[in-house]
């Protein structure tokens, strides 16, 4: 498995470069191939920190079946998506800054920009159940419920959720879904938005701008600037 361990670290440090790190916090997964579970680093490192050895295997019980070192306990964010999505190879689960600020206005997510047209129409999914950590299955199943068919969703008062079918897309909607919350942000801060997108044009956009070979070529992109 030294494969998904190197494309975990790599996810890892992509997201550390591009400020979705909080100190030790936040976590990068992958499913495993014969359905044991997912990968994701350890605790007690951050983002940039992380290499092929500090990925582990764990399981839908919460147990580390591969590798050295505690899991993080918001495990089941990962485990009860991929429960729940087949189509979901990956998740994402950072605490970014602008995304957390921007939910907590109760706003809808406008298309004023490139990156809001991955998310809207419609409005980008929340959940609301509860602003702390998602530790058990039960919570784990809820969120999974509120992302529903989506591929993003804020935990309000806490962090992001981003999903996709291979670890490169799910990170990359991670970072635009940031960068949409931080646009959207600085907007306001000048005053009231006057212009975004109607439907129709956002989702052409979104067919323009972020077709699969586009976000892959971004990716790569993205793993030159680490070396």
């Amino acid at each position: 498995m030294t494969e998904v361990r190197r494309s975990v670290s790599i996810a890892s440090r992509v997201l550390g470069i591009e400020s979705h790190g909080d100190l030790i916090w936040g976590h990068v997964s992958i499913r495993d191939d014969d359905s044991r579970g997912v990968w994701m680093k350890r605790s007690g490192i951050g983002f940039e920190e992380v290499g092929p050895d500090d990925v582990l295997l764990v399981d839908h019980a919460g147990d580390v079946i591969e590798g050295s070192g505690r899991r993080h306990i918001e495990y089941p964010i990962h485990t009860e998506i991929m429960a729940a999505r087949a189509d979901v190879n990956s998740v994402v689960h950072t605490h970014a800054l602008h995304a957390v600020a921007f939910a907590s206005l109760d706003a809808p997510l406008l298309p004023i920009s490139h990156e809001g047209t991955l998310f809207v129409p419609p409005d980008v999914a929340r959940f609301t159940e509860t602003g702390d950590l998602i530790v058990s299955p039960e919570l784990g199943q809820k969120l999974a419920q509120s992302l529903g068919e989506r591929n993003a969703l804020l935990l309000v008062n806490h962090g992001i959720v981003t999903v996709g079918p291979d670890v490169e897309t799910a990170v990359l909607t991670a970072i635009l879904l940031e960068r949409a919350c931080r646009i959207q942000l600085q907007a306001l801060a000048a005053g009231p938005i006057q212009s975004w997108s109607d439907d129709d044009e956002a989702l052409a956009k979104r067919a323009h701008c972020y077709p699969p070979a586009l976000l892959h070529q971004a990716w790569d992109y993205l793993v030159r600037r680490l070396n």
